[in-house]
């Protein structure tokens, strides 16, 4: 608690005015966010300073700044529904591997944490209106008029290809929002990866329900890697319209997904 205190404190500090739902969804429109968009949002809400209500009031902007027309999409993925042989941030001993494939719950979308993705898009699952895809590993939790077109159907095999909402988000002409983290955090990107085929493909596990029970399914998916992303992000926006815009304390970006996807595979299909 002591430790929770001392951060908000040190972002109270670091903080240049107070944020609230108010100013978050004037700084919003002024950025170019507008009515009827359909918006995958990466977000940090500690990089935005202090927020007088938190990540409810992020996301409550957010909503309102889209409207009831639009969409707004956010990543609510759990590594750690994985098989633990591929564990490495950190690794857990060998003699656990076997222990941990047959007693971790089955993933459940309506009660399952995402992990690493901060709490903004932990609390938009269990927003009232929100749906969440039904993938162990890369679900997408979304709002709004498309949100069951762009969370239905989602492939177990290759989970970040042309069968996963971040396809359907391409379909719907959406745009991308980095709110406060950086071009690593780009999911989209990985659909690039898909389509490039400048990867290999390996063999995944996580723990689902299937026909009510329990049981540890594999499925062949891609080994994906974000670790070039920052410098694609980069390029892109060297050559591409980008919005750089400050939100309290953070830099963000909005984009529109299908330039950064197109960019991102004709750049990695030179690469592979």
């Amino acid at each position: 608690m002591r430790d929770i205190m001392s951060n908000e404190e040190n972002i109270i500090k670091s903080s240049v005015e107070i944020n609230t739902k108010t100013s978050l969804l004037k700084d919003l429109k002024a950025m170019g966010v507008k009515e009827g968009m359909t918006i995958i949002v990466h977000s940090s809400l500690s990089s935005i300073g202090w927020v007088c209500g938190g990540p409810i009031s992020v996301i409550d902007a957010l909503l309102e700044a889209v409207g009831e027309n639009g969409n707004i999409v956010m990543p609510s993925h759990t590594g750690d529904y994985s098989d633990p042989i591929y564990w490495c941030n950190p690794p857990v001993p060998e003699s656990w591997h076997e222990i941990i494939k047959n007693e971790m719950p089955a993933f459940n979308k309506l009660t399952t944490p995402c992990r690493g993705m901060g709490i903004i898009a932990q609390t938009f699952i269990s927003y009232e209106g929100v749906t969440r895809s039904n993938h162990p590993q890369v679900s997408f939790s979304a709002y709004g008029k498309d949100k069951e077109f762009i969370t239905n159907n989602h492939s177990l095999e290759y989970g970040l290809s042309e069968e996963s909402p971040l396809a359907r988000v391409y379909d719907l002409d959406g745009y991308i929002l980095l709110l406060g983290v950086p071009y690593e955090n780009n999911t989209s990107f990985h659909l690039s990866e898909y389509r490039s085929n400048c990867r290999e493909t390996f063999i995944s596990g996580a723990p689902i329900l299937e026909n009510g029970m329990r049981v540890w399914k594999e499925f062949e998916d891609l080994e994906v890697d974000s670790d070039c992303f920052g410098y694609i992000g980069e390029v892109f926006e060297n050559n591409h319209k980008v919005i750089n815009y400050k939100i309290g304390n953070a830099n963000c970006k909005l984009m529109p997904q299908r330039d950064c996807v197109d960019f991102a595979t004709k750049f990695l299909s030179k690469s592979k």
